[in-house]
């Protein structure tokens, strides 16, 4: 890496709205420090730096503690500043909350909460001392209501939502800018990972993860409080989400995740 370019950490970066968001970092002048629990996190920084970016690999697991200590370990080592860093990593679970594993859950609310506090915990404290900073909080659209069938995910991205816009005002004068990110459904894995192939939202068309990326490094370098990103359709559904009240929306959001209704749609 070069000392003269700024440096970013981009978390769950293998694959999907990560791997972009690092593609968009390293195409506007970044270092990265791409980050994910799984192998593929090496062969995705070799694919990044082979088409002339400068980018690293660190294989960590941010669902526990040890692992985000290994992340801010080697942001330590880096010996430069950390510019900015996109919170990215999550996962999901779908199908009924009394039928799932217990430990998927618990995984779930590790990664994609706590995770993600522990992580923002020790990189702001540098960022605030030297007044300067820009974070990227991916939540979703799923943080606008109630996830019937995938209960833990939505109730995670509703946390992350209100987590990132309470930071950003905590810190609206110390040089640290807050941006969330909201997609919609975007074409990766993860409805497959999440068990969620056969239902309506697993089989409908999704949003592409490279303009997912472009949009949401686009709102983080204007300092953006937060962006919905994706189709104009994402939009209307958090809008209208934000408006009806939470029983309705756990009965429309029921229709698009109860298991087997990609199935049904599909046979009719």
């Amino acid at each position: 890496m070069s000392d003269t370019n700024k440096f970013a950490v981009v978390t769950g970066a293998s694959s999907g709205i990560g791997y972009e968001l690092a593609v968009q970092f390293v195409q506007n002048g970044y270092d990265v420090l791409m980050v994910a629990e799984d192998a593929a996190i090496a062969e995705a920084a070799r694919k990044l730096s082979a088409n002339g970016g400068r980018a690293e690999s660190l294989q960590a697991d941010l669902a526990t503690w040890d692992g985000v200590e290994k992340l801010v370990a080697a942001i330590q080592s880096a010996g430069r500043p950390l510019n900015a860093i996109a919170f990215n990593a999550g996962v999901g679970v779908a199908g009924p909350f009394v039928e799932t594993q217990l430990d998927r859950h618990i995984n779930l609310i590790q990664l994609n909460v706590t995770g993600q506090v522990h992580l923002a915990h020790r990189v702001l404290k540098d960022m605030v001392a030297r007044r300067e900073g820009k974070v990227l909080i991916t939540s979703s659209i799923a943080a606008t209501m109630p996830g019937t069938f995938e209960s833990t995910y939505n109730a995670s991205k509703a946390f992350l939502k209100s987590f990132g816009e309470a930071l950003r005002n905590e810190l609206k004068d110390s040089g640290v800018t807050i941006t969330v990110l909201m997609p919609g459904a975007t074409e990766t894995n993860f409805f497959h990972r999440a068990g969620a192939d056969d239902t309506r939202i697993g089989q409908a068309k999704k949003d592409d993860p490279a303009e997912v990326a472009k949009q949401g490094f686009e709102a983080l370098m204007a300092g953006d409080d937060h962006v919905v990103a994706g189709s104009f359709t994402n939009r209307i559904q958090a809008t209208m989400a934000n408006v009806l009240p939470d029983t309705v929306d756990a009965e429309l959001h029921r229709k698009q995740a109860q298991p087997g209704s990609g199935k049904k749609k599909k046979a009719s």
